[in-house]
């Protein structure tokens, strides 16, 4: 496996970015990956990225986006103040998928975490994911809470 390199990502990688997100059966029915994109998804990006506390990382092999995720941090009055790292919207590629490149971001986002001085990372996934929820339990997640939504 070839190592990635992370950044931030930028405008221009939105077009691949969405279509990460729309390349899979739940986000086809929740994304709407066309050209041009919808400015939803532009102001999204310039809400997050001048935002200190929001990142949207790409993972890049030779320089081209195979992944990317978006890393929340949080202060907390809980946990003495403590500070925490959401990481959603997570995928990779279809083309990389089950080559270790998922491995390489969650490895990559936790030691921006801890960076951070966070003191936990936590995440969500869809029940419907269960690829993704042994994934996220392989390296080291554990299901301790009930997550609830309500969609507005």
């Amino acid at each position: 496996m070839t190592k990635l390199t992370f950044r931030n990502a930028q405008e221009g990688d939105l077009d691949k970015i969405v279509g990460m997100l729309a390349d899979d059966p739940l986000g086809m029915k929740r994304e709407r990956y066309e050209k041009p994109l919808p400015e939803s998804y532009h102001q999204a990006f310039h809400a997050i990225s001048s935002d200190p506390n929001n990142e949207l990382v790409v993972a890049c092999m030779d320089n081209e986006v195979v992944g990317v995720f978006q890393m929340t941090f949080t202060p907390y009055i809980t946990h003495q103040g403590g500070w925490r790292a959401t990481i959603e919207g997570v995928r990779t590629s279809s083309a990389v998928r089950g080559k270790g490149v998922g491995t390489q971001m969650f490895e990559w986002a936790i030691h921006r975490a801890k960076e951070r001085g966070c003191h936990v990372v936590q995440l969500t996934t869809d029940k419907k994911r269960e690829d993704a929820l042994r994934f996220y339990e392989r390296l080291g997640f554990h299901a301790t809470h009930e997550g609830m939504k309500l969609k507005l």
